[in-house]
């Protein structure tokens, strides 16, 4: 493993509790929201710890995997972008997407969180494009199926559905609230 993309590693091995807190407190300052963090630690209670002070603190804990005596902790910076006025019109909810997946209609699951927040969870067969790739990668999309945009929150998901729309995609709809609330089938990928 250790091919989950992220966008800075902050080594705390060995330093006790709650320096590896208190280390990531200060890694994060340096990044931009949206952006993951992957933090080793040893102190086996860092775990709690890390979910404990993301929540407080309205960062998204994604994970940890255990490696040998390394844990390495997962967290992605929160933003301002998750309370953005959703504008797309073309919406459904979990339930409804649970739905198309079960009747076996095809469609297309777009996933477009960050490759670490889809190694952790997501919906099988979903396809990844984080956001910020999209544009690049538009052609990976086929533009006649039926698609349905998942983030987190459903903010991500708007943007991506409208930059579809105005690339010429017909069938596109924004799955709100998305992964947040997901309560469907899900996976990991962790290697």
């Amino acid at each position: 493993m250790g091919n989950i993309k992220t966008d800075k590693i902050l080594d705390a091995k060995g330093l006790a509790c709650p320096m590896p807190i208190v280390k990531t407190k200060k890694a994060m300052k340096d990044l931009e929201a949206g952006q993951v963090i992957e933090v080793l630690a040893t102190d086996k209670g860092s775990k709690a710890d890390m979910k404990a002070w993301a929540e407080s603190t309205g960062h998204h804990y994604l994970g940890t995997v255990e490696e040998s005596d390394v844990l390495k902790h997962y967290v992605r910076k929160s933003s301002a972008d998750e309370a953005i006025e959703k504008k797309y019109s073309i919406k459904a909810s979990n339930e409804e997407l649970m739905q198309k997946l079960s009747s076996g209609e095809k469609i297309v699951v777009l996933d477009v969180r960050e490759e670490a927040e889809y190694a952790f969870n997501h919906i099988p067969n979903a396809v990844s494009v984080p956001l910020g790739d999209l544009d690049s990668r538009l052609k990976e999309i086929d533009q006649d199926a039926d698609i349905y945009v998942v983030c987190r929150t459903g903010t991500r998901s708007d943007l991506a559905s409208q930059k579809l729309a105005a690339y010429g995609f017909k069938k596109v709809t924004n799955v709100v609230p998305g992964m947040s609330e997901w309560t469907g089938e899900s996976e990991k990928k962790l290697h």
